[in-house]
């Protein structure tokens, strides 16, 4: 194998778990279904609960799980927090499955 398909293999095997890490992440009901909720526009925990019947701790378990992969992201406006999602990556993966499954209102 020529140095240039090694490189080659190398780069894709480190896109390939870059994805996997990422995949692993949105494999769980829960969270895709708060990640169906911030695709069109942030929300705070209250708004979340109510649209998804999520219920607290998993609400928050779920949440943290997504903040602290960098998935989301919050802002904290007087006594509530909103939440937005914040990869590039997530994003495009929620509009495909949005197409898909109808996930989202559009």
């Amino acid at each position: 194998m020529t140095k240039f398909k090694q490189q080659n293999i190398e780069a894709i095997r480190n896109s390939a778990g870059k994805a996997c890490s990422l995949l692993k992440i949105l494999a769980n009901e829960d969270r895709l279904m708060l990640l169906c909720q911030l695709i069109e526009d942030e929300k705070n925990v209250g708004e979340l609960e109510q649209a998804t019947h999520i219920k607290q701790p998993t609400l928050s378990q779920q949440l943290t799980v997504l903040r602290n992969e960098d998935i989301v992201r919050t802002r904290k406006e007087g006594k509530f927090n909103y939440y937005s999602i914040s990869n590039d990556a997530a994003i495009q993966i929620m509009q495909t499955l949005g197409h898909l499954y109808e996930c989202n209102d559009k």
